[in-house]
């Protein structure tokens, strides 16, 4: 079955190229201390907004700051806000849909009407309501991601959990007298996991947009981090002098939030048994 799935991946060369994106950034994130030519916090008033050189390949902003070197920097607070509050909305919304579709009754109607009232609200206003309630920093941006991802992770946990639930090993299991936690992790789950990670790796990408839309803003991480979304917001002030300046971070937030969206939906396709 690995093999299989991983040459229906091999096969779809889009989602090949995004896996390889996303690895490299990654990779990037993670040496920016060793890649980065520059202190991506050291002010240089003497050289500000300078043009791309060979000591700054993308030049410098209004501060004198290195451009790449905050690029590089700024991967890692994005990358690791993405990572960090979608893994957060994993636990919690594979929890509730599990729950939720185990039990049934009162408590999947409850259940369902929370999230339908979640869903309801534009992605950015209650992204922007729960910043206002817990103050701007990058703790609160990652609870706003974490409460725009809950509900879609929950309700695609729970659609394939009822289908999971209603199979025969599972009706043995009960019959056998296995408890609730057992069979929810031993066989519901597992049945669950292709639609869970297609879903959460696709998300990734939109918790990308979404920080970076907060950031932009002036709601999310706060100078002087470095943040792709803050990068951009800063650089447009100064487009025609330091272009760079923007189009570096608005590029990079284009590229990573898209390769999410199709290493996600090659995922899907070769971990479909169906397909």
């Amino acid at each position: 079955m690995r093999g299989t799935a991983l040459a229906r991946f091999a096969a779809n060369r889009a989602a090949v190229v995004a896996a390889g994106v996303l690895v490299t950034v990654t990779a990037a994130a993670v040496l920016a201390p060793w890649l980065a030519p520059h202190d991506p916090l050291a002010v240089d008033l003497m050289n500000t907004l300078a043009p791309p050189s060979a000591a700054h390949p993308l030049g410098t902003d209004h501060l004198g700051r290195d451009t790449l070197s905050r690029l590089l920097f700024g991967a890692r607070v994005s990358l690791g806000i993405a990572v960090t509050s979608i893994g957060a909305a994993l636990v919690l919304g594979v929890g509730l849909g599990l729950l939720a579709a185990w039990h049934r009754g009162l408590v999947d109607a409850a259940f369902v009407r929370v999230m339908d009232v979640l869903l309801a609200f534009p992605d950015l206003l209650l992204a922007i309501a729960v910043v206002t309630i817990l103050g701007r920093s990058q703790a609160s941006t990652i609870v706003a991601v974490v409460v725009f991802s809950l509900p879609t992770l929950a309700r695609v946990t729970r659609a394939a959990a009822l289908g999971a639930v209603a199979h025969d090993f599972v009706l043995a299991a009960r019959a056998a007298g296995a408890s609730s936690r057992w069979i929810l992790a031993r066989h519901v789950l597992p049945a669950c996991l292709t639609p869970i990670v297609a879903q959460a790796t696709v998300m990734l990408g939109s918790a990308i947009l979404l920080a970076s839309g907060l950031s932009f803003l002036g709601l999310g991480v706060q100078p002087p981090d470095p943040e792709w979304g803050a990068m951009l917001s800063r650089g447009r002030d100064m487009l025609r002098a330091a272009p760079l300046g923007a189009v570096a971070p608005g590029v990079a937030i284009t590229i990573v939030a898209l390769s999410f969206s199709i290493a996600g939906d090659g995922l899907r396709d070769a971990l479909d048994p169906k397909g």
